[in-house]
């Protein structure tokens, strides 16, 4: 490999082509850059270390300095290679900047510092960032049916990202700020039970440390808003023949889903409410307690029926002298109609969030939430970027045109 990478280093040294004259234009300001000899900098590639000696140029005006050759083979600015930097990217994605240091060393040899390896992933997460806001190329929609859901999960912060901020600290203080998750997929398969579940390989992501707030005089959507719209466009949910919205109950979920979405059908996720009716069973009767599992599975049954009329009188005899069931009374009024199990069931609906459950343990909790990390806002929204980028399968379209928006007039790229 070093071999290889020598010979290549000797060919393009060989090579004085990238002095194009004693001026060319600047790449900043567009005047005449004059020609000042021959710069030698050390690149990594999967080759190994490549030293190369490329014509230099500097602008006056711009009092900096560029090489052609830089450009051509996709250098500029950085010490890495393409291929590197897409390596880089990737175990960035999915594991621990240390951790992709490793990795790099060991299966492919390549030396790239675990804090390159952050400033690389970060940069590349920046950029997705940047192209999935561009990008959009809307698709059509690949079954009658899509799904679209969303929530959020806390992610730990470094403490300067938390300054003024209320939290669930018993000094009210807060250690996360929440990042919110759209995901669409699709759900035309069936289980043995005839429930409908996620199609393989049909479940996208999209997510950042966003709001989802926005004031009636406002008029553009909140930036969370936006996203979901832009996802929901990519995917074609908005084409949708039946368009599904589920959440867990949220406020800003459904706050989201009438602006974006009207007409959608809306889906409070079963195994949520059910949560909910638990919690209260656990208030009243404590916790372990029999008689608490079984005034649960009751109102379990309740909800799995459509009966809430049963359902919303059992829990407000227990609401004048429990916050739980009190709580609980007005989460299930505020839904009702989110709570048509049987009707939704028998259209063959999902009614369950596990998808966007899953979702933020795969794409958010799984490489932010490991112990020992603390995040700044815009190191944590790069590295989401990244993560969703690839987990969605698009990670080869965004390098396609990034690799498009790079090259220069001379087709080299190096290895």
């Amino acid at each position: 490999m070093s071999l290889a990478a020598r010979a290549i280093a000797q060919r393009l040294n060989a090579d004085h082509s990238d002095c194009v004259g004693p001026t060319v234009p600047c790449v900043g300001c567009q005047q005449l850059a004059r020609y000042a000899g021959r710069h030698t900098k050390t690149f990594e590639t999967v080759l190994g270390p490549l030293t190369l000696q490329r014509a230099y140029y500097h602008c006056a005006r711009c009092d900096a300095g560029f090489c052609p050759r830089d450009r051509a083979l996709g250098l500029v600015d950085t010490s890495l290679s393409p291929a590197v930097t897409r390596m880089v990217g990737l175990v960035g994605a999915m594991v621990s900047f240390a951790e992709g240091h490793e990795l790099l060393h060991e299966l492919a040899s390549v030396e790239v510092e675990a804090k390159q390896v952050e400033r690389t992933a970060e940069a590349l997460g920046r950029a997705i960032a940047t192209d999935e806001r561009r990008v959009i190329e809307p698709s059509p929609p690949t079954a009658p049916t899509m799904y679209l859901g969303m929530d959020g999960t806390g992610i730990p912060m470094r403490v300067a990202e938390l300054e003024g901020r209320a939290g669930k600290q018993p000094d009210g203080s807060a250690k996360t700020r929440e990042v919110k998750l759209c995901t669409v997929w699709t759900a035309e398969a069936r289980d043995q039970a005839g429930i409908a579940v996620r199609d393989r390989g049909s479940v996208s992501y999209s997510a950042a440390i966003e709001s989802a707030a926005t004031r009636d005089t406002d008029e553009t959507p909140s930036d969370f808003a936006a996203r979901v719209d832009r996802e929901a466009r990519r995917r074609g949910f908005d084409q949708a023949t039946r368009r599904v919205v589920l959440g867990d109950g949220a406020v800003w979920i459904w706050n989201v889903a009438d602006e974006q979405f009207p007409g959608a059908i809306q889906i409070v996720d079963l195994c949520h409410a059910k949560g909910h009716l638990s919690d209260v069973a656990k208030a009243i009767y404590g916790a372990p307690s029999d008689l608490a599992a079984h005034w649960a599975q009751q109102r379990h049954d309740e909800l799995d029926e459509g009966n809430m009329v049963g359902l919303l009188q059992a829990l407000r005899a227990h609401a004048d002298t429990n916050e739980e069931a009190a709580k609980c009374v007005g989460y299930l009024t505020r839904n009702q109609g989110r709570l048509r199990y049987p009707e939704f069931r028998a259209q063959g609906l999902c009614v369950s969030t596990g998808v966007v459950e899953s979702g933020c343990k795969l794409a958010i909790a799984t490489r932010l939430k490991r112990g020992g990390m603390h995040w700044s806002v815009a190191g944590a929204d790069a590295i989401i970027a990244l993560r969703c980028c690839k987990l969605s399968g698009r990670f080869e379209d965004f390098w396609e045109r990034r690799a498009a928006a790079v090259a220069g007039p001379a087709d080299e790229r190096a290895s």
